[in-house]
């Protein structure tokens, strides 16, 4: 569901040309995206932009953000980053999504604000064989996504947020399960553990 429209340019006829092209007989030389502004309102000038493509490599994407918000990662005038925006489209929806989610399990607390959207895409495509067209243009419309995860509070009745997520609290059932799971020492704590099996079967029970 990558392409919602396409239209072609090409001094070829248009009897040789399809909506789908066949990528077997041809090889993209050039994409280019317009230039649409960020669905996101009240962006800052220092925010930093991350544009995830699909051959992006996460590992490296990940170890820059997470320098610039950490505490050692200050600016020239000693400021730690508070907000990043991540966007992408087409195939590096995904990407963009999975660096998002990875982040926010590095940095704790982090307010999210999520918009989708369509750009314009253009490519020319030359073909692979031989005598065949040459500077096929063709017109997308991609789905995209933009991100923005900040340390600093955002609007919670914004369409698209997310509240930090926060470590859950152990409690009193997951604190007696693990007591179950943890390796018995001493006699004393298999006895506990017999007793805790008596007073809860569902713990217990295969």
């Amino acid at each position: 569901m990558e392409a919602q429209s396409a239209s072609f340019n090409s001094s070829v006829p248009s009897s040789s040309l399809s909506v789908k092209l066949d990528q077997s007989n041809f090889r993209r030389v050039s994409r280019t995206e317009d230039s649409s502004p960020y669905p996101i309102p009240g962006l800052g000038a220092d925010v930093l932009h991350m544009r995830v493509r699909e051959g992006s490599k996460i590992r490296n994407l990940l170890r820059f953000v997470t320098a610039r918000m950490d505490e050692e990662g200050r600016d020239v005038n000693r400021t730690a980053l508070r907000q990043v925006v991540f966007t992408g489209s087409g195939r590096g929806v995904t990407k963009t999504i999975t660096c998002v989610e990875i982040l926010k399990r590095k940095v704790g607390g982090l307010h999210q604000l999520s918009k989708l959207y369509y750009k314009t895409v253009k490519e020319v495509w030359d073909s692979t064989q031989q005598g065949g067209p040459t500077g096929t243009a063709m017109q997308r419309t991609v789905p995209a996504i933009c991100i923005l995860l900040s340390k600093d509070p955002l609007d919670p009745q914004e369409p698209g947020y997310q509240p930090p997520q926060f470590p859950s609290i152990p409690t009193e059932d997951t604190e007696r399960r693990g007591a179950l799971l943890s390796p018995a020492r001493s006699p004393s704590s298999q006895h506990a553990a017999k007793r805790l099996c008596l007073d809860d079967w569902s713990v217990c029970s295969p």
